[in-house]
């Protein structure tokens, strides 16, 4: 007999997923004032700045359209500077203004908490197992 669909990793993964994404759904906006795409793109902005809107696209899990809107509300909002790129001329950098780097900061205080609501459960050590473990099915799932 064949495992129970909810006993599947990729059904639990998906109830995960959901569970986690109807809270943030509501903590991003109290906390930062972004909605949680755009609260999503401005820390992955955050975290590797310098990038294109292409390595938005990537980083973040967006289309290039998701995410060329996302930076231009961003940009929009003041949270994002927009400059030509150095050795693209049809591309473009983004970085933090001020303004976004203070809340990039909030927000990512606000992704540490959830983490710890949502994993405080487990151990450092199985912490630690289940974040080596999302590495290689992360690397094992991305397209070759």
């Amino acid at each position: 007999m064949s495992t129970p669909l909810d006993r599947t990793l990729t059904y639990r993964l998906h109830q995960l997923h959901k569970l986690t994404d109807a809270d943030s759904q509501s903590v991003y906006p109290e906390r930062t004032g972004l909605s949680m795409s755009d609260g999503r793109c401005l820390t992955t902005i955050g975290t590797f700045e310098p990038l294109s809107v292409k390595e938005l696209a990537e980083k973040a899990n967006l289309n290039k359209g998701q995410a060329s809107r996302a930076a231009q509300a961003l940009v929009d909002q003041g949270l994002v500077l927009k400059a030509d790129h150095p050795d693209d001329g049809r591309g473009v950098v983004l970085t933090l203004t001020p303004a976004g780097r203070k809340i990039f900061k909030s927000a990512m205080d606000m992704v540490a908490q959830r983490n710890e609501d949502i994993f405080g459960c487990l151990s450092a050590k199985e912490q630690a197992t289940l974040s080596a473990m999302f590495d290689r099915l992360i690397s094992h799932a991305r397209p070759r």
